[in-house]
């Protein structure tokens, strides 16, 4: 779930507080070119506001013009845009695309209260819908899980499937972390330098005194995690590079020339690492975009992870730096 979903169910909240009828509207399955992934979430007040998206804009427009007409919805109702070219284009879905939505009442807030307080703890929770009756129920889930339905539950997710580690609490990393947090990772920063954290005020972050690579074995990192490195410390930073890349995480990065980097690689065949595990290094960390400020070096590094998170090829390097020979094997 992405933080514009986080906003559909806060807006939910308010305004079925004030007394509106509110229609909950899920993307179930879409065909062709959408704009937003299957579980994107929009809330459609009694009144015609709308909060969150599940098209382009012309979709809402017809379910804004359909409760304006009387309709009420009172159990979830599928409902599919787009099925023929022509109405595809009419409701202004790129190449032809199709989607299909579920219609639900919101009768009850209590279920997104609880949901609400516990993503604001980092716990992903599951909910799911039968679509036949309206019952739902909630869970505790694991960032392996996805969404998905069939004919008769719909389960969605809610909290941050992805969660970024980073160690060291500087600027560079408060401008990591800002970017991360738009992006909807849950983020982590770790350094055990007093003066560091005495000064980090993120609160939608959690910060970790301990050792990093305490942090990591402590986090159990999975192929959801993503860990860069930035202290400039190799005491710090070579530490937590060597948990970080036995562990499943699906990025491992840190910062440094590539003359750093090649050192930093050379210290790390001293310990019991694999020379495949070593070459999971992505070195220097980030894209070459040029940067010139700590708020672009951040994008050029989350640049990276999400365009490795996302699985595409990386192109956009500095000619010589490291990167992990999975990723030089997909370049075109």
């Amino acid at each position: 779930m992405d933080s514009l979903d986080l906003q559909v169910l806060q807006q939910t909240k308010s305004w079925r507080l004030a007394g509106h009828q509110v229609t909950l509207i899920t993307v179930l399955e879409t065909w062709g070119s959408a704009p937003r992934a299957p579980g994107a979430l929009l809330a459609l007040c009694g009144n015609g506001l709308v909060v969150g998206s599940v098209s382009g804009g012309c979709v809402e427009d017809d379910l804004i013009r359909r409760v304006k007409q009387g309709e009420i919805i009172t159990q979830p109702t599928l409902v599919t845009y787009g099925v023929t070219n022509e109405e595809a284009a009419r409701f202004g879905l790129p190449c032809g695309g199709s989607l299909r939505l579920v219609l639900e009442p919101v009768d009850s807030i209590e279920w997104i209260d609880e949901v609400l307080t516990r993503t604001a703890h980092h716990e992903l929770v599951a909910r799911n819908l039968n679509l036949k009756t309206g019952e739902f129920t909630l869970q505790a889930a694991t960032r392996a899980e996805q969404f998905s339905f069939t004919n008769s539950t719909l389960k969605v997710l809610f909290g941050p499937r992805w969660r970024l580690l980073i160690i060291g609490a500087g600027q560079l990393s408060r401008a990591i972390a800002q970017l991360a947090l738009m992006l909807d990772f849950d983020v982590i920063c770790c350094d055990p330098r007093k003066e560091y954290f005495l000064t980090w005020d993120l609160p939608q972050t959690t910060f970790s005194t301990m050792m990093p690579d305490d942090v990591i074995v402590d986090l159990a990192l999975d192929a959801h995690s993503a860990v860069v490195a930035v202290t400039h410390d190799p005491k710090l930073d070579d530490m937590a590079l060597l948990e970080a890349l036995k562990s499943p995480a699906f990025y491992v990065g840190a910062l440094g020339s590539r003359t750093t980097t090649q050192a930093r690689k050379q210290r790390l065949t001293l310990f019991d690492l694999s020379a495949e595990e070593i070459n999971r290094l992505h070195g220097p960390t980030g894209l070459h975009l040029g940067s010139q400020s700590p708020a672009e070096m951040a994008l050029e590094i989350m640049a990276e992870v999400v365009a490795v998170k996302n699985q595409i090829p990386i192109q956009q390097k500095k000619s010589g730096s490291a990167l992990p020979h999975a990723v030089l094997s997909t370049q075109v």
